[in-house]
């Protein structure tokens, strides 16, 4: 594959990423400026710097609040405070922040106007314990959910019901005032009670659901815990509850319009360029398995897609780790997809996140190509075993086929895009 073959999968990415960039998209959904009353600002995530940034520039009038964001991914800001945290495992500093943004919700009245900005990793930086749990307590059980392969929908079943904030439980402390969410989508279907563990909706959770997810993976959780979930008060609140009756949401990004960013460019390019899905979720080599099969299938008979093609598909897949190994969730499933194509012509691929951080890592992602696996051979990896010890990382830092973004100050979820291309580009 030469240069512009590689090129042109990031080119991809960064159409992208460049679609979800709140500099971009959230001036269009802000509604009149109020005249009266405070406006306070609040937000976590892993765009909340931008977000906040974004709305600084867009108003004129006076603004105050807090926003929690990950180690990293912070912009200087003229009125709204800024605190890192950890992500995707809560500290002290999240800890700490989020009470203060609970404590400043419950300081609006009737007349103010309390902006939320929610962005993915807003459930890990919002990170106050209900009252009787305490923070390592939560560390370890979000540590011990990471591990366990559980889906993103599971995961938050769980944290809502732990949470002095999540699960609608700012809106509560927000009331009366005005209430507008701004959401940047990073989960499959771009629920707003999934986002961030709606902080600002009613939650469709419940306590048995986050039961039957720890038992469901065999994770046993410490007794204040087990305690918090078998208590009826601890239940989140629902639709109709008068918490809501002045809060609105507006979804400003989401996974699939950013695909369609990069299928707009394939097009562009005389591609087609299918977007398979915005929703994929599962193990990461399964899924590598799968949609490897589809651009064998293509490359070979045309048939379900015709090349020159690029298949499009994002969502969050999940890694159980039973390995020692370096390595995030789309690296994991760009190792697995090599395997799977074992090197046919013509076919390269880029999986990444669109923040610019996959997993823990310090990529955003990798590339393939059709020689990946004889480059890996020639240097001596193992890639079958690199693969078993949750090692991929390693693996494409070795090749030099690592995507390096640093963060994006945005985050959409995973993007990967599987160039069929035939002749284009030509070899590696």
């Amino acid at each position: 594959m030469q240069k512009s073959a590689d090129s042109f999968l990031r080119a991809l990415f960064q159409a992208a990423v460049d679609r979800a960039d709140p500099r971009g998209v959230l001036t269009d959904a802000l509604p009149q400026q109020p005249v009266t009353g405070r406006v306070i600002v609040l937000g976590a995530g892993k765009a909340a710097a931008s977000m906040a940034a974004a709305l600084e520039a867009a108003w004129t009038r006076p603004l105050e609040g807090l926003v929690v964001t990950r180690y990293g991914h912070g912009l200087p800001l003229k009125q709204i405070e800024l605190v890192e945290a950890s992500h995707p495992v809560p500290d002290t500093a999240g800890a700490e922040a989020s009470a203060r943004v609970l404590a400043l919700a419950e300081s609006a009245g009737a007349n103010d106007t309390v902006i939320f900005l929610a962005s993915g990793g807003a459930s890990a930086l919002l990170s106050a314990p209900a009252a009787g749990i305490s923070l390592d307590e939560k560390r370890a059980l979000t540590s011990a959910l990471l591990k366990s392969g559980a889906t993103i929908h599971e995961m938050n079943a769980v944290r809502k019901h732990l949470s002095a904030v999540k699960g609608g439980r700012l809106a509560v402390a927000a009331a009366p005032a005005r209430l507008l969410t701004l959401a940047i989508s990073d989960v499959p279907g771009d629920d707003p009670d999934v986002i961030g563990s709606g902080p600002t909706v009613p939650d469709a959770s419940t306590l048995a659901e986050a039961k039957t997810v720890l038992a469901h993976y065999g994770i046993e959780a410490a007794p204040s815990i087990q305690a918090r979930l078998n208590a009826p008060e601890a239940e989140t609140p629902k639709l109709g509850d008068p918490a809501f009756e002045r809060a609105t949401f507006h979804m400003i990004a989401t996974p699939q319009a950013s695909l369609e960013a990069a299928r707009d460019m394939a097009i562009e390019a005389e591609l087609a360029a299918p977007i398979l899905s915005d929703r994929i979720e599962g193990e990461a080599r399964d899924a590598a398995k799968v949609l490897g099969a589809l651009a064998l299938a293509s490359s070979a008979t045309g048939d379900p897609f015709a090349s020159p093609a690029v298949l499009l598909s994002g969502g969050e897949t999940t890694v159980t780790v039973r390995g020692s190994g370096r390595g995030g969730r789309n690296v994991e499933f760009l190792l697995a997809l090599a395997i799977t194509l074992e090197g046919a012509k013509g076919i390269s691929a880029i999986a990444c996140d669109t923040d610019g951080i996959d997993g823990s890592e310090d990529n955003a992602g990798a590339v393939i190509t059709p020689t990946t696996l004889a480059r890996a051979q020639s240097l001596g990896i193992d890639v079958q075993a690199r693969l078993a010890d949750n090692d991929a990382y390693s693996v494409f830092a070795a090749l030099g086929d690592l995507v390096m973004t640093g963060p994006t100050l945005t985050n959409v979820n995973d993007f990967r895009a599987i160039l069929v291309d035939g002749e284009f580009g030509g070899q590696d």
